[in-house]
């Protein structure tokens, strides 16, 4: 058995531990009601956009670049909409945190990466990765010569704070790799925030966009959307919102993830916290125990050596 001791210093250990358990919990409490908000005022715009997008794309009709003036690779839209068969190769941006502590969030989105590019490696597809988050980072590059894949781009800052024009920068990056036929598909693996308790891994299609107009839509028969009004013309709007719902697809991703990790963090400080009064309980209990072990066995010795002079 422990000596007092060794019980005491295992209890006071355990305490400076519940403190920054119990800070870090509090400490993810404040943020996450603010990234859930954030993510929840955030949806109803991505819906919109995204509903927006379609009638748009699915009135221009036939288009092309000829007349468009392109300064970057994400401004031509014509090239972000078209579909390449078969695909040769998929770049995957991958989206996680850079610090841990919060439970199995990274280790979800990062068996979720690790599986798909297994899934395109089985199926003759080279993958290519744009990450997020030092933690993916560290594990991909670790992990990319096994799993036969390399790392294009790396976004460690972005992690801790999403913003707009980090994630048009992720977008012209993406952008420029499909553009210049080095990716044919481009997918997020993310995580999509449900409540304070849960949240899911998911995979989300950026490229080619979904809207692409398909030859029903191209035909003769198709209108233009008569509740739709064009200013200067449809495909100089289009040039505009084509770039406009790619970085809102991932800025999205972003939130989402953002506000998935710190429920995850929260939700694991707190058990850590919980963990840590059980373990001073028990620890109390054994230490109190001892001592009066010690204490009868000091009283033992004594009415023994009483016993051994009246003897």
């Amino acid at each position: 058995m422990a000596n007092l001791k060794d019980i005491k210093n295992r209890i006071q250990s355990v305490q400076s531990t519940k403190k920054i358990t119990r800070a870090m919990k509090m400490v993810a409490a404040a943020k996450v009601k603010k990234a859930e908000n954030t993510v929840k005022a955030s949806r109803p715009f991505t819906h919109e956009l995204n509903t927006m997008f379609r009638r748009l794309l699915n009135s221009v009709g036939s288009y092309s670049s000829e007349s468009l003036k392109v300064k970057s690779n994400i401004d031509n839209y014509p090239e972000l909409l078209q579909v390449r068969q078969p695909v040769k190769s998929v770049g995957l941006l991958i989206i996680t945190s850079n610090k841990g502590l919060a439970g199995a969030y990274n280790a979800n989105v990062i068996r979720k990466a690790q599986k798909k590019i297994e899934e395109y490696n089985a199926a003759g597809i080279k993958t290519t990765l744009f990450i997020v988050g030092q933690k993916g980072i560290s594990a991909f590059k670790k992990r990319s010569k096994a799993l036969n894949t390399e790392i294009a781009q790396t976004y460690a800052g972005v992690a801790n704070n999403p913003s707009g024009e980090g994630a048009k920068i992720i977008a012209e990056d993406m952008a420029d790799f499909y553009v210049d036929d080095k990716i044919d598909k481009i997918e997020i693996i993310t995580t999509r925030f449900k409540n304070m308790m849960s949240y899911y891994v998911e995979e989300w299609e950026v490229l080619p966009l979904q809207g692409e107009v398909t030859e029903a839509a191209t035909s003769a028969e198709h209108k233009v959307d008569p509740l739709m009004e064009f200013e200067p013309d449809m495909h100089n709007i289009l040039q505009k919102i084509v770039p406009m719902y790619i970085a809102n697809i991932i800025y999205q991703a972003l939130l989402e993830a953002q506000a998935s990790e710190l429920a995850s963090r929260m939700t694991s400080m707190s058990a850590a916290n919980n963990n840590a009064e059980k373990m001073i309980q028990d620890l109390t209990i054994e230490y109190n125990k001892t001592r009066q072990m010690a204490i009868t066995n000091e009283i033992v010795e004594v009415v023994s050596g009483a016993n051994a002079q009246l003897g």
